[in-house]
């Protein structure tokens, strides 16, 4: 048996355009899906159906409403079984998938993950047409379409609904719209299949063709869920004359206050005002989906606020709350004593070329900058792991020299074994009375993110982790674990953005939280399942959102408690929680789902951590993703027609949907489709990005400078209305008490 994934021989890929076997539905336009993908395999033509993605966003409040629409259409004269491989935002609460196809509508019914695979084979095998969303990762999801008929389009809506966060001081909108490629290493033991066998979870159809299904690997000893096999590339496995924009993008932004600013890094934009509501789309109408979108605003007249509440309340299951708490704008206190810095750098063959070359220069930057008292290394990784010294070396001047010229040296190549890598972070004791930050620099495009997270929670202590996220479409998934799981933060970056400032604005970032130790005084309030349980630390232009749920609605007064620079401070917090039903036009009416996702998230967390063997929290899981009707690794949406619509199913083979190659990496990236488990060297590939990696902080440098300086403080438990008044030399500084 052959796979699309794992051939040798190269594939000439040549365009058609197929004659079709029965009339086509007057939507979509066939001039909007392109040509036909057609991959020749030993002198064999193989068809690969076509896909065009049309999101349609509505932003009320800080939450984003997402309609997305996938079109599938089967180009060629004979069924086909269509596999789509594509991102979703970690935290989308995915609560609604419908199938629509020859006039027929048909909602998706949530089940849980091996009933609605069951459902889904019984219709294929009856010649129903049918549709599987399955969750692979949070972040990463595959679409299965049954019975794609010559000439007849499938159109599959998901309905989800995201927060969208305040960062460095701008509300940020993420759309992810393309899956990476991802190297697992060595340790995946492909023979330890489900079934014992290396290829039983592989299901083979005609033409030679085997298309793998949900099943598990095993990794250091645990029983992980399996990647998808990863599809065909645009740009290498079809020609350069196949239009690849695909993606159209519609959103409408109804913003409590006028938006006074509104951009986007990764996208041309075309914005229009429909009263007091912006309209934004793609500038050209269609895109390729090889970069995720990320849109940023500002509203005018918002002022900084501590922390704002929103609530809902149903009569059945009651109140729902949502709170966002912010650290104070002001810098963090540079006296923090001796720190040990430990910079590990991605070194493997997808960061060749330019993102290389501008880990050198924030490296340069990041170097000159260290204090006299710092101590600090530097590891590179890819298949091995290296460093700059057998252990922590004092900031003096030769020692700085010398780690520039390491530096200097670095060339990429090799697979990304970040696992080792973090491990060795860690392996060495710290200088004496130090505080460890370790600065991680890669794109994340591992398939075994487990270990890592698992790595990290185990052996962070009280270090820090600082995560950088480099290129169109990184691994924020991983990214975003290493940071909440190192108590540290993430933060992205797109092409083009300028380099040298952003180099020396990070190197200068470099410090402690500004809010830590936070907890909340729900001051006789009954408040139940608060997600996330412990919160994290804040670091200057983050920001946190607590959800949970509550019996009795009213005014209530709240304490936010922390440590500003080390020092005692409450916040005091009128709040006004709703008390009877919330008509259905009120944006905090996804609350409920929102709750729910973020539960199932930080559970789903503690399952990874555990090694996957704990069987209480994969039904609690299951139980948030039927009640809520919300897809999960646990749960998944399956639709299937009333009507046949293929009387001979066993003619139908199965194609995947073709994925264009991820911006800024080149065809180099992608051996011979061989990317779902092998534990060859990842070779160079990331070519055309130009000095991303320092631009990371260009935007904090401009807010450091802009930023005010407030002093927020809290003292100990008062009489429940303000500071303990037996406390001396309290400032009052925002609604925040500052200890003396």
């Amino acid at each position: 048996m052959m796979s699309l994934q794992s051939f040798a021989p190269p594939i000439a890929v040549v365009l058609v355009i197929c004659g079709l076997a029965s009339p086509v539905s007057a939507e979509p336009d066939l001039d909007e899906l392109a040509g036909s993908v057609v991959a020749r395999v030993g002198g064999k033509e193989i068809h690969l159906p076509l896909l065009k993605s049309d999101y349609s966003v509505r932003i009320d409040g800080d939450a984003a409403h997402v309609e997305l629409t996938q079109t599938f259409l089967n180009p060629t004269r004979k069924p086909l079984h269509a596999t789509y491989l594509f991102p979703l935002n970690q935290k989308a609460a995915v609560h609604a998938m419908r199938m629509d196809l020859d006039g027929e509508s048909v909602v998706a019914k949530i089940k849980k993950k091996d009933e609605a695979r069951k459902t889904f084979e019984k219709a294929k095998a009856e010649g129903k047409a049918a549709a599987l969303l399955t969750q692979h990762r949070p972040n990463m999801f595959t679409q299965d379409i049954a019975h794609l008929m010559p000439g007849r389009p499938v159109r599959i809506t998901l309905e989800y609904v995201q927060h969208v966060p305040k960062i460095d001081g701008a509300y940020e909108l993420v759309v992810p719209m393309v899956v990476g490629p991802r190297y697992n290493g060595p340790d995946l033991d492909t023979s330890a299949q489900v079934g014992g066998s290396k290829n039983d979870d592989r299901i083979a159809y005609s033409d030679d063709v085997v298309v793998p299904v949900a099943q598990t690997e095993t990794v250091s000893g645990w029983r992980i869920d399996k990647l998808p096999a990863y599809p065909g590339v645009i740009g290498q496995d079809a020609p350069d004359d196949i239009d690849p924009k695909r993606v159209t993008f519609d959103l409408r932004l109804a913003a409590p206050m006028p938006v006074n600013a509104l951009w986007s890094d990764t996208h041309a934009l075309d914005v229009t005002d429909i009263g007091r509501t912006k309209r934004v789309r793609l500038a050209a109408g269609k895109a390729i989906d090889n970069r995720d979108l990320v849109l940023r605003y500002k509203l005018a007249g918002e002022h900084t606020v501590a922390a704002g509440v929103s609530s809902v309340f149903d009569a059945e299951r009651g109140g729902f709350f949502s709170m966002l708490i912010e650290p104070p704008q002001l810098p963090a206190d540079d006296s923090i004593g001796r720190r040990e810095l430990v910079f590990v750098l991605d070194t493997s063959g997808s960061m060749s070329g330019e993102p290389i070359e501008a880990s050198k220069a924030f490296m340069e930057a990041a170097i000159k900058g260290l204090r006299p008292d710092d101590y600090f290394r530097i590891l590179r990784f890819s298949n091995e792991t290296s460093q700059f010294a057998a252990g922590a070396v004092k900031a003096t001047a030769a020692n700085r020299q010398k780690a520039l010229g390491f530096v200097s040296g670095l060339a990429a190549d090799g697979g990304t074994e970040i696992n080792r890598a973090v491990n060795a972070a860690f392996d060495l004791e710290q200088p004496p009375e130090t505080t460890r930050i370790v600065v991680f620099l890669t794109d994340g495009y591992i398939g075994g993110e487990r270990a890592v997270i698992s790595t990290i929670a185990s052996r962070i202590g009280e270090a820090r982790i600082y995560a950088f996220g480099v290129g169109a479409a990184v691994n924020r998934f991983l990214l975003d674990a290493m940071a909440e799981e190192g108590r540290g933060y993430a933060r992205y970056v797109g092409l083009g953005e300028e380099a040298r400032t952003a180099a020396e604005a990070l190197a200068a970032r470099l410090k402690t939280p500004l809010l830590t130790d936070i907890s909340i005084d729900w001051n006789g309030l009954a408040v139940k399942d608060q997600a996330p349980a412990g919160i994290p630390d804040l670091f200057e232009g983050g920001s946190v959102r607590v959800l949970g749920r509550y019996e009795t609605g009213g005014r209530h007064t709240i304490f936010v408690d922390g440590l500003v620079n080390g020092r005692a401070a409450r916040l005091p917090l009128e709040i006004d929680l709703k008390a009877s039903g919330t008509p259905e036009e009120d944006p905090a009416r996804a609350l409920p789902l929102l709750w729910a996702r973020e539960r199932i998230f930080h559970k789903n967390r503690a399952y990874t951590i555990g090694g996957s063997q704990d069987k209480q929290l994969e039904q609690e899981i299951t139980d948030l993703g039927l009640t809520y009707s919300l897809q999960s690794r646990f749960t998944s949406f399956v639709a299937e027609s009333e009507k046949v619509v293929n009387e001979a199913p066993e003619t139908a083979s199965s194609r995947s949907v073709p994925l264009p190659q991820v911006s800024g990496v080149s065809t180099q990236a992608y051996p011979s489709l061989n990317l779902s488990g092998s534990s060859a060297p990842e070779p160079e590939g990331i070519l055309g990005v130009m000095m991303i990696l320092l631009a990371l902080a260009a935007r904090f440098r401009r807010r450091l400078i802009a930023s005010t300086r407030r002093v927020w403080g809290k003292t100990r438990r008062g009489d429940g209305a303000g500071p303990d008044k037996t406390l001396p030399r309290t400032l009052r500084r925002d609604g925040w008490w500052l200890e003396s």
